[in-house]
């Protein structure tokens, strides 16, 4: 009893010599791919590609999205933890460190108690008690440095004072009560990156 040929069978061309044409139809067909089967799997391949392209973009702008909220949320998070170590209002010191540091408050603080700019964050020199008992370098930091905006990829942020409206574009120079990106791109959401 024979058995016929298995339908997964794979089947090799028969070995021909490059002088000899192949001498039938069948040869032809069992040896290569034809010219329809070609384009068909080019198509395929294309429409999955232009498929994937827009997801793509889609998902690194989403991790764009997703680090520029992280980095607000750090300085917003430094800027708080300052003002509860140097708050005031006006002359009257309130703050732990403000209250230690009488000299270093006025310089760095604003008369809310927010710092005067990003650049003190990265560091404040304590002047008082505190100076000497606590650290053996007088020196109190809230970031290691100011984050680069992922959007304008600049660490430029707009700044906004703690008498400034939330709308307001233009920095009063006072304090820095929060901060914003400077793009002027649209969210995924439809939503401006600058109101964040």
């Amino acid at each position: 009893m024979t058995r016929g040929r298995s339908r997964f069978e794979v089947r090799s061309c028969p070995e021909t010599s490059n002088l000899e044409p192949p001498t039938s139809n069948v040869l032809r067909r069992d040896c290569g791919v034809t010219l329809l089967e070609m384009i068909v799997t080019v198509a395929i391949v294309l429409v999955l590609a232009s498929v994937a392209m827009p997801l793509s973009k889609y998902s690194t702008k989403r991790s764009q999205e997703l680090e520029l909220r992280q980095k607000l949320r750090e300085i917003r998070l430094a800027i708080d933890e300052f003002h509860k170590d140097w708050s005031r209002d006006g002359d009257i010191l309130t703050g732990q460190l403000c209250v230690k540091n009488k000299t270093s408050c006025k310089e760095v603080t604003g008369v809310t108690g927010y710092p005067k700019d990003l650049q003190t964050l990265l560091e404040v020199k304590l002047s008082g008690a505190e100076a000497t008992v606590r650290e053996k370098i007088a020196i109190r930091r809230y970031l290691r440095r100011i984050p680069v905006d992922p959007m304008t990829g600049s660490t430029d942020w707009g700044l906004r004072c703690y008498k400034d409206p939330p709308d307001a574009r233009d920095w009063c120079r006072d304090d820095v009560f929060d901060v914003y990106s400077k793009s002027d791109d649209t969210a995924i959401d439809k939503s401006r990156y600058r109101d964040w």
